[in-house]
């Protein structure tokens, strides 16, 4: 990964970053991690608050992809943002099941807490456990 002032770069290729793992200290607690209303995962506001002992699914902040190692965590695919009441074609927002994008998975559908929307997640899965 590379940062040019607000510009992001992700490869596949080998650097160091990629094999730090991120060190997790919380344990899973349903009443602090709730599920979402529209898909079976846990909502998890900051990369730092991954619980160490969950082995379902999580969506995390899109930042989780700057610390993102793939011998610990595997991406499931990926949680837009969805406002039905200004969806359309010519803003081309898509609304549907899943989409397979290559080899992630993509819901178009946007993750939804408590009845409120939140931001784009990344799905992931924890690998170690």
């Amino acid at each position: 990964m590379i940062r040019v002032s607000g510009v992001t770069w992700f490869t596949n290729l080998d650097i160091d970053n990629r094999k730090k793992e991120i060190v997790l200290r919380k344990k899973y607690n349903p009443a602090i991690y709730p599920k979402y209303d529209n898909y079976d995962a846990i909502n998890i506001n900051k990369t730092a608050d991954i619980p160490c002992d969950y082995d379902g699914i999580m969506g995390v902040p899109i930042t989780f992809l700057n610390r993102y190692n793939p011998k610990q965590f595997e991406i499931i695919g990926f949680f837009n943002n969805y406002n039905p009441k200004t969806a359309s074609i010519e803003k081309g927002q898509i609304y549907g099941n899943a989409v397979k994008i290559q080899t992630v998975n993509s819901l178009f559908r946007g993750p939804v807490v408590n009845g409120k929307a939140v931001y784009f997640r990344v799905l992931i899965k924890n690998k170690t456990i």
